[in-house]
């Protein structure tokens, strides 16, 4: 018998006894640079609203479903679903939901975080530890860990919002913890908005909130973040982003929620960055206008509604196709976790003078 036989064999062998040989494997292990399991990919509006449509027929919030939501799955983290772990990038889960007039989603709280963007309608609010905090289009908004949640709509029309939670990361650690609420809503114990009142001066804190237990500001206006955006914009745009801000702990001046990052990200009309890559990975919803990205070659032609992933290490330009309107672009991202375990790189596009080829054009399902 050949040496490659019995090596072979000795490969098996190890396999029955869960042993593995290094040997074979210590290049998938030790790549020389990463390797995503995710892939650049996007979901449009319509796909998304059809089926919750669907969902609001068959489902109602607070009886028998505790909350009516869509999420992403990226076809690269199929194969992880069954155990929990297949979201929209290798730490982030991302979806949407959908609150009808009159519903109120159940409070509960967990060791996962979580953060909210309102796409559409008006009338919603959500409890968060004892605060009520109402929600308008554009707004973000915060869940620290094992903080208690509960969402109602008191409004006449239908709302909608993204959820972004780091599932898959506190799954993969097995450090998910839930607990539900005595009672479908908790009680109040602020009056409603106490935090966005007491920080609406902006970037200035009360003297009392130097070393708050969690963070002290939960609802992050729109017409606030969008005067940033505006402001930023009588200066030369970033080569790769545009305008962009990130929202923040008025507290610490680190990330809103400790484990998930989030943007806001103006293109002026004909904007087209230069493409980029880092460790990082991003989940992107188009809040207002219409234009592409290019990932890794690939052309994805987004417009309001639509949601893109751009997972870890991929090449990346944004592109606004309007020569009149701007495009609103709200992210998410892992850049906390990343950073917090000195993970994080960056590398700029060389070529082209930044740009890429594109390959080919993505088929979007809808």
């Amino acid at each position: 018998m050949k040496v490659s036989d019995k090596l072979s064999e000795f490969h098996e062998q190890l396999e029955k006894e869960n042993l593995g040989p290094l040997w074979s494997s210590i290049h998938q292990l030790n790549t020389v640079e990463p390797k995503a399991k995710p892939i650049p990919y996007l979901w449009k509006k319509e796909l998304i609203e059809k089926n919750l449509e669907i969902a609001e027929e068959l489902l109602e919030v607070g009886n028998g479903a505790d909350r009516r939501a869509v999420f992403l799955i990226n076809p690269g983290m199929k194969d992880l679903q069954p155990l929990g772990w297949g979201g929209a990038t290798q730490t982030l889960y991302a979806a949407v939901q959908a609150v009808k007039p009159g519903e109120i989603a159940p409070a509960h709280r967990h060791t996962t975080t979580a953060i909210r963007f309102i796409m559409k309608g008006n009338g919603a609010e959500g409890r968060v530890n004892g605060e009520k905090i109402n929600f308008e289009a554009g707004d973000y908004l915060i869940t620290p860990s094992w903080t208690w949640h509960d969402h109602a709509n008191l409004g006449d029309e239908t709302v909608l919002w993204m959820d972004c939670l780091d599932v898959p990361f506190t799954m993969f650690m097995n450090v998910c913890f839930t607990e539900f609420y005595p009672e479908k809503q908790q009680r109040l114990e602020v009056p409603d908005d106490y935090s966005s009142k007491r920080y609406s001066g902006g970037m200035v804190r009360p003297i009392s909130d130097r070393n708050p237990s969690i963070a002290p500001l939960g609802r992050y206006k729109y017409g606030q973040a969008k005067k940033s955006l505006d402001g930023l914009s009588e200066f030369p745009p970033d080569a790769f982003d545009g305008f962009a801000i990130e929202y923040i702990n008025p507290s610490t001046g680190k990330d809103a929620n400790n484990r998930i990052g989030a943007r806001l990200q103006k293109l002026s009309p004909k904007f087209h960055g230069k493409a980029h890559r880092h460790v990082h990975s991003n989940v992107y919803h188009a809040f207002k206008g219409k234009g592409y990205t290019i990932m890794n070659g690939v052309r994805f032609d987004w417009s309001e509604g639509d949601f893109f992933v751009i997972p870890s290490w991929t090449w990346h330009e944004h592109v606004n196709i309007s020569e009149t309107e701007d495009a609103i672009l709200f992210s998410t991202n892992d850049l906390p976790i990343m950073e917090a375990f000195n993970f994080e790189r960056e590398e700029v596009y060389q070529e082209n003078n930044g740009h890429q080829d594109i390959i080919e054009v993505f088929k979007p399902l809808y």
